[in-house]
């Protein structure tokens, strides 16, 4: 384990020392830590199967700071004034990639149980603007695009977590318990999760803002307190027995529903991203050691097939429809529908199955899917990001169409250094 830190302490320093010479090649950390991960599982003598606990503390640390931290970084009046675009993906276009992708998951990979092709959907329905940075970041893009797809991939994930682990409780039970009763009990660890996350989100956003506006306490001290609401919300409902990931991330919702004082201060949660950039990139790097080995030993062309389909007929059509009569050209809807990148939640969410449930045939092929799909998306939409957002910013000049320059909020940036 020693040694592992040390290795990954260099692949940190090394990376940050070329980031934005890598971003110039349109190389992103998910690319670098990914591939030096699978060259670890290539030449190591051990069996990854020996890393799952470890793997899985580490992705359920980092599902909960990242949902908590994305959550609490889309504001209620950066979409207030435009909240259509959005709304339709998320309530809209979300649910239908999942029912698309659990239609086909029975197509193209026959004999999958039902509740494991949900669990397949689900996974990979969140997407990953880190894996497009150079299409939120890039300004000849219009700003309201922009924020489109940052405010998208900030939530989504998000609403994707119950569903999936609503799969997990339906395929494995829990402490014997039928499927019924296990689903039963993970809808009600839902809710209470969610009374937490409101409790600890806004309960810990009016105490500091209280603090604040009575001199009590500085900027850096209110960070660190921002900085411990994950913590609270995700220990604190696993002590309660309730769903950890779901108080993790209502509390970064409800925390940026009572924030008032980031007008004076760069980022309140500026500390929280900061740990969650190592976090994600340890995660990429377990990813590669623990998972990519299983696409060499069950990926086979129906799973590169469902793989294909899910970055783009499962992605594209679901945004499609949900942006019917929005107004946005086909360009705009053709572009938004490609920057779906399958990222960081996805590859959580493919560890905690595989520490969740038993080791068997279909769990094995889910997660290799899962896992093929990921790979492809870091280096097709790592490596298409910066060309295609010039050429689409390139048509909206030309073309000068007020609905996509609309006036809009200019999108935060997540994870700033990952994603370059």
């Amino acid at each position: 384990m020693t040694g592992a830190v040390v290795v990954f302490a260099v692949l940190v320093l090394g990376f940050a020392a070329v980031t934005r010479g890598l971003g110039r090649l349109s190389i992103t950390a998910p690319i670098i830590f990914l591939g030096v991960g699978a060259a670890l599982a290539a030449v190591s003598p051990f069996a990854p199967e020996t890393l799952r606990e470890p793997l899985t503390i580490l992705a359920e640390v980092t599902l909960a700071l990242i949902l908590f931290h994305d959550a609490s970084q889309v504001r209620p009046r950066e979409i207030k004034r435009d909240p259509g675009p959005a709304v339709r993906l998320l309530l809209i276009g979300l649910p239908l990639t999942m029912l698309l992708g659990y239609g086909l998951a029975l197509i193209v990979l026959p004999g999958t149980p039902v509740m494991f092709a949900l669990l397949l959907a689900a996974a990979l329905a969140p997407t990953d603007a880190g894996l497009g940075a150079a299409t939120v970041l890039n300004p000849v893009v219009p700003v309201r695009v922009r924020r489109l797809l940052n405010v998208e991939s900030g939530l989504n994930d998000g609403l994707a977590t119950p569903v999936v682990l609503f799969a997990i409780a339906a395929i494995a039970g829990t402490e014997g318990l039928g499927v019924g009763e296990s689903v039963a009990q993970a809808v009600v660890e839902l809710v209470l999760g969610v009374v937490v996350g409101i409790a600890v989100g806004a309960g810990g956003g009016a105490l500091l803002r209280w603090s604040d506006g009575r001199g009590l306490s500085s900027t850096h001290s209110r960070r660190i307190g921002v900085l411990a609401m994950p913590v609270l919300a995700y220990f604190g409902a696993d002590l309660a027995g309730v769903n950890a990931f779901v108080a993790s991330f209502v509390a970064g919702m409800a925390l940026a529903g009572v924030l008032t004082w980031e007008e004076e201060e760069s980022s309140p949660t500026s500390l929280t991203e900061a740990l969650s950039e190592p976090l994600g990139y340890a995660v990429w790097l377990a990813f590669g050691v623990g998972v990519v080995p299983l696409i060499v030993s069950e990926v086979g062309w129906r799973e590169v097939l469902y793989a294909v389909l899910a970055l783009t007929v499962i992605r594209m059509v679901p945004v499609a429809l949900s942006l019917l009569g929005s107004g946005f050209a086909w360009p705009t809807v053709a572009f938004v529908g490609w920057f779906g990148p399958r990222g960081l939640a996805s590859v959580v969410f493919a560890l905690l199955a595989l520490e969740s449930l038993d080791d068997d045939v279909a769990l094995r092929r889910i997660v290799a899917t899962i896992a093929c799909t990921v790979v492809i998306s870091v280096f097709a939409h790592g490596l298409t990001a910066s060309p295609l957002a010039n050429r689409y910013g390139a048509w909206c000049g030309r073309s000068r169409r007020h609905h996509e320059g609309a006036p809009a909020s200019e999108p935060r940036r997540r994870r700033s250094m990952m994603l370059r």
